[in-house]
């Protein structure tokens, strides 16, 4: 059987660990040709040869730093030297760094905002030029639930996590007559190593607050990524699309 994404050229940021891990997984599974990007040049290099064995598809490491303008110009040169086509990006590379607004710092704004906010805007920028040349694309960006409704003591996050909607909804708009569709998924309550860093205390309370009465998994957002890349979602754009059991905060 012929996989949703087979022919389909993707790049996915922050595709390590987690939520990025899974979207290159369930994106190898269906036949995707991948540029996988982290910052750990060895491990990103070694995850790549895996899945390439593992799914025999074309899987290849795109190490740079997403909140440096300079290094994600170089790399989407790169890319534009490998191939001339590109079909799905995945702004999927984030931190989650809390603290209360007496406690926040100038350089914690700058590295979230850098991390999840301009990179969506840096990546977007020369993927949308590459989509173009092959006649369009889809971008998919990762929100939060957090940027939806806000959180105590996660102005920071919350705030880049709102850039990312306002993002979305704005390249949506400019991007639909080159058929370049621009979505987002607003995670809620994920079961990462980020989350299982939390206190027991902490983290009991939060899946109290999800209607479901469980966490969410990496491949349960992966799958709506997958949605969004493949040609089901192909009159799809503009959207923000939540996966959270219902999590009310």
């Amino acid at each position: 059987m012929t996989g949703l994404l087979q022919g389909k050229r993707v790049v996915i940021t922050g595709a390590g660990r987690g939520i990025g891990l899974a979207i290159a997984r369930q994106f190898a599974a269906q036949g995707a040709e991948l540029w996988l990007n982290g910052r750990d040049e060895q491990a990103i290099t070694r995850m790549a040869e895996a899945l390439c064995v593992e799914f025999g598809v074309p899987c290849m490491s795109l190490c740079f730093d997403v909140a440096d303008p300079q290094a994600v110009k170089q790399a989407f040169q790169q890319l534009f030297g490998q191939t001339r086509q590109l079909d799905v990006l995945v702004n999927n590379a984030g931190v989650l760094d809390d603290a209360l607004l007496g406690m926040v710092q100038q350089q914690q704004i700058e590295r979230t905002f850098a991390t999840n906010s301009y990179s969506t805007l840096y990546c977007s920028q020369y993927a949308a030029r590459l989509m173009q040349r092959s006649g369009g694309g889809s971008i998919i960006n990762m929100a939060s639930i957090i940027g939806r409704v806000g959180n105590a003591g996660q102005a920071v996050y919350a705030g880049s996590k709102a850039a990312v909607i306002g993002i979305t909804q704005s390249l949506a708009k400019e991007l639909a007559a080159s058929q370049i569709r621009v979505n987002a998924i607003a995670p809620g309550f994920i079961d990462t190593d980020m989350a299982r860093s939390l206190p027991p205390a902490k983290f009991d309370e939060r899946v109290a607050s999800i209607a479901m009465g469980r966490i969410g998994t990496p491949d349960e957002v992966a799958s709506v990524a997958l949605f969004l890349a493949s040609d089901l979602s192909r009159y799809v754009t503009g959207q923000v699309i939540g996966v959270d059991g219902g999590m009310l905060i």
